[in-house]
């Protein structure tokens, strides 16, 4: 037997895809992190132009120009950062471009700040690049957001970067605008790397987002399509930095990768220029299903933070069995330790799902976990 390499030791499978192994396949999900929606009929209809026009070749390794040009005027548009189509990689979901940043930039001695509880697999790729983590409480007392006066407490001078994620997987929290700026501010006195993941950017309620790029030039920006175009299977992101940092990312990502699926590129292409009305749609009926969800458990004498974007709410829940038995009874929901310590006694529910389904998962709670 064949020992694996040392760095995958510290690694455990995700344990959101460990809950669907623990119930029926008819169980409501509230587990997973992927809308219920079908691919926008624009999008899907320029893919499929693209495979009869037999469009299945190699790109450039950045991806196609004319979607990094669309790219960069969403970057202006949307988020106020100023970039050019040479300093944008299409990568395959922001999963690998958040890959690509922990590979390219931090290594065994550096520190990374990061938000407890935050998305699994930043921990994960912080662990396989050898960095070591250094965590921020984040209570639900403050509604789990980051607060820059915190952040500035954990700063030494191992700090290589801090990853930023608003809205917030798990807890559906979004940053204040002066601590994104305050924390960019850091960046630059500091001289440290922000990572920001704002792939839920565009399923916020009541608030706006806030990029730290534009405000520093420390930043490495990730977003794609997966949430606001219900585009997951396609993997299908994007990431800019300045033009140092993007020739690093550029190495991990060229060989590794080599370029994004061709098909997957002229979707996001349509999903830019094309009209936005389902996108629209979506979010209302993702506001509908946060009213009902958030009601319902604080019904049921689960406090529930108001989630201010993305579709998780994070509910606490002191009961430890509180998991199993939701799934017995047939609803999937995560644990929220799985996203760090102070996740105990809370759990990760899903919204992503549709507002008849919730209602029943809800009824479910009620009859067979609190009264049963």
């Amino acid at each position: 037997m064949i020992n694996p390499a040392s760095r995958t030791k510290s690694i455990e499978l995700s344990l959101i895809r460990k809950m669907f192994e623990v119930t029926n396949p008819n169980a409501i999900n509230l587990g997973i992190g992927e809308p219920d929606f079908n691919v926008p009929k624009n999008i899907k209809d320029a893919m499929k132009k693209s495979i009869d026009n037999n469009d299945t070749h190699y790109t450039p390794n950045k991806g196609y120009i004319e979607l990094r040009e669309e790219i960069v005027k969403k970057f202006k548009r949307d988020n106020g950062i100023n970039t050019d189509p040479e300093n944008v990689i299409v990568t395959v979901g922001a999963s690998e471009a958040l890959n690509i940043c922990t590979q390219a930039f931090i290594e065994s001695g550096n520190e990374v700040i990061l938000s407890n509880p935050s998305f699994l697999s930043y921990e994960a790729c912080i662990n396989l690049s050898g960095g070591s983590i250094v965590p921020v409480d984040c209570k639900m007392e403050n509604e789990f957001k980051l607060k820059a006066d915190e952040v500035l407490e954990k700063i030494t001078p191992k700090t290589k970067a801090i990853i930023l994620n608003s809205p917030s997987n798990p807890t559906g929290a979004v940053m204040e605008k002066e601590d994104i700026k305050a924390i960019a501010d850091l960046s630059m006195d500091h001289d440290f790397l922000i990572i920001s993941d704002e792939i839920y950017e565009k399923i916020i309620y009541d608030k706006k987002h806030y990029s730290p790029g534009k405000y520093s030039d420390n930043v490495i920006t990730l977003n794609g399509f997966s949430k606001t175009y219900a585009m997951t299977g396609l993997r299908i992101g994007y990431l800019t930095a300045n033009e140092t940092y993007s020739e690093e990312l550029l190495k991990i990502h060229q060989y590794n990768i080599a370029c994004a699926s061709t098909t997957s590129q002229r979707g996001a292409y349509e999903a830019l220029t094309g009209p936005q009305d389902e996108v629209n749609e979506m979010v209302k009926e993702f506001k509908k299903r946060r009213d009902l969800i958030v009601s319902r458990l604080n019904e049921m004498g689960y406090e529930t933070v108001n989630a201010e974007g993305a579709f998780y709410v994070f509910p606490k829940i002191e009961d430890k069995d509180f998991v199993m038995k939701a799934a017995k009874a047939g609803v999937i929901t995560v644990p929220g330790v799985a996203f760090g310590s102070n996740g105990k006694n809370h759990v990760r529910m899903s919204y992503a799902n549709s507002y008849e389904n919730i209602e029943k998962a809800m009824n479910i709670l009620e009859e067979r976990v609190v009264n049963g």
